[in-house]
């Protein structure tokens, strides 16, 4: 029972006639340097002999805007329907590997798989970041980071969809210590 989970749409396929996307949560990141990540499939997915194969897939943040497409590409399979077409997604080019990006998504992390761990219902693949693509528009201005939060970002919680909302604090902000009066920072 650990939720929420992101709601990621990943895209799989190295020909653009077999291009292919896949809705999954179970996901995330487990290592810093090198950047890795893992997604885990059941086996009999359409999608899951596409990235075997290819052994490399885009992972697509999403937005709210793409809720129905998630929703969708989660409960219709590739072998039937071409998934970018019916749900009126872009395939963007590829950048460094050879899989397409969503061009709607706020972010696409390109993954090359370094090993795939049979679990029992899914297989885990673990693969290490070749890449983020980030769309500029949520960009600040000011500091050019990257601000999540502008695209109302989907989560998934044991069977519903949902949009993450309120702010309650940076990194470290429990043990942050307050400016003084005169706006100076503490001393150490």
């Amino acid at each position: 029972m650990l939720y929420p989970l992101p709601a990621v749409l990943v895209t799989c396929g190295t020909d653009p006639a077999k291009y292919n996307i896949i809705t999954l949560s179970w996901t995330g990141t487990i290592n810093s340097e090198p950047p890795m990540l893992s997604i885990s499939v059941r086996r009999e997915r359409h999608s899951y002999a596409i990235i075997r194969e290819a052994g490399e897939f885009v992972v697509n943040l999403t937005t709210k805007a793409m809720a129905r497409a998630v929703d969708w590409c989660g409960v219709r399979s590739g072998r039937d329907y071409d998934k970018f077409r019916e749900t009126g997604l872009t395939p963007e080019p590829p950048g460094l590997l050879h899989t397409p990006m969503i061009a709607e998504a706020p972010v696409s992390i390109e993954c090359r798989t370094k090993q795939v761990i049979e679990l029992g219902s899914h297989d885990m693949f673990i693969a290490e970041v070749v890449a983020v693509h980030v769309e500029e528009r949520y960009l600040d201005k000011k500091s050019g980071a990257f601000d999540l939060r502008q695209t109302d970002p989907i989560a998934y919680l044991h069977g519903s969809y949902y949009v993450l909302g309120e702010r309650l604090g940076r990194f470290g902000f429990s043990v942050r210590k307050k400016r003084k009066k005169d706006g100076t920072k503490p001393d150490l």
